[in-house]
């Protein structure tokens, strides 16, 4: 029996989540799961926790997620050397191979499995699937100069998104089941690109005018200059924040993403901690969050 104060605890979280579940219900969002929260046991129960308890609630969660651990692990074992270029993995056929069966595969089926285990209807696709991602091949360019031209390199079956056809994704959610997707593109001859996540995610949200777009991160959130997690930011600040050099390194693809986002219309994108258990609800349903938001528009009042 829970005693009265344990009991008035709970009263009052479920009373700050009440708006949050009214204003977000029959609302698209799209959640880029990958991190710690992919290789913990305990990160990944609560986190298909998350995602079904905000379906039962009314919303419609998408997930998108990566694999790079994984890929690389069979790789590996497979005896093939893992090679990158400005942190994108290098992808020739033979590794193509592995990353359509690991994230089409392995961790697609796994993720899915974790969700209907938790009690939701999910199901797992790429964007092979009804060709719904088309993508074209992404080529990196350098310039130096010590070049008369900027050097253009081949990294593989690297894609970069053209299109998006939601079709696939809507029949889905209007039938009450998640959608799980493998960020894999399909070329215009049938060829298999492998696409960053977040990029996927990002444009996801992007086409389908998610409320949402959730970026979950082995990091705290965007932090400023006094290392404390800064939100509620919007364009304009999160440009100074570049500028001043306070948003730099690796974190610089994630708030791209997440300002694209934004500013093609989603009205949110958050930089999630994904290594806190339950990170998903508490971005969500809470007042304080456990991460970085960043706003389309400022927001007067308190609400969500």
């Amino acid at each position: 029996m829970l005693s009265l104060a344990r009991a008035t605890e709970t009263a009052q979280v479920l009373t700050e989540a009440l708006p949050y579940i009214q204003r977000f219900s029959g609302r698209t969002i799209v959640v880029k799961y990958g991190g710690n929260a992919m290789t913990d046991d305990t990160l990944k129960a609560s986190f298909a926790r998350d995602i079904v308890l905000m379906q039962t609630v009314g919303m419609k969660p998408i997930v998108v997620h990566g694999g790079g651990p994984q890929i690389g692990d069979l790789l590996a074992r497979l005896n093939i050397e893992s090679k990158f270029i400005d942190g994108m993995r290098v992808t020739s056929e033979e590794t193509m191979d592995v990353v359509e069966m690991v994230l089409g595969g392995l961790v697609n089926k796994d993720i899915v499995s974790l969700l209907n285990q938790s009690g939701g209807r999910a199901m797992g696709v790429t964007g092979k699937d009804g060709r719904f991602i088309r993508a074209s091949k992404l080529t990196i360019e350098r310039a130096g100069p010590e070049l008369e031209a900027p050097e253009i390199i081949d990294i593989g079956h690297v894609g970069q998104v053209e299109s998006i056809d939601t079709r696939v994704l809507t029949m889905l959610t209007e039938n009450d089941v998640i959608p799980v997707v493998a960020p894999i593109g399909v070329g215009e001859h049938g060829e298999s690109y492998n696409i960053n996540a977040d990029l996927v995610a990002g444009k996801l949200a992007e086409v389908l005018n998610a409320e949402k777009l959730m970026l979950l991160t082995n990091t705290e959130g965007v932090l400023d200059q006094n290392g404390q997690v800064v939100t509620g930011l919007v364009a304009e600040e999160v440009k100074a924040l570049i500028d001043n050099g306070t948003i730099s390194g690796g974190m610089l693809p994630k708030v791209g993403c997440a300002l694209s986002a934004v500013n093609a219309g989603v009205n949110s994108a958050h930089i999630v901690d994904g290594r806190v258990p339950h990170s998903v609800l508490l971005e969500i349903f809470t007042d304080q969050g456990v991460g970085t938001q960043i706003l389309r528009k400022r927001v007067e009042s308190a609400a969500p």
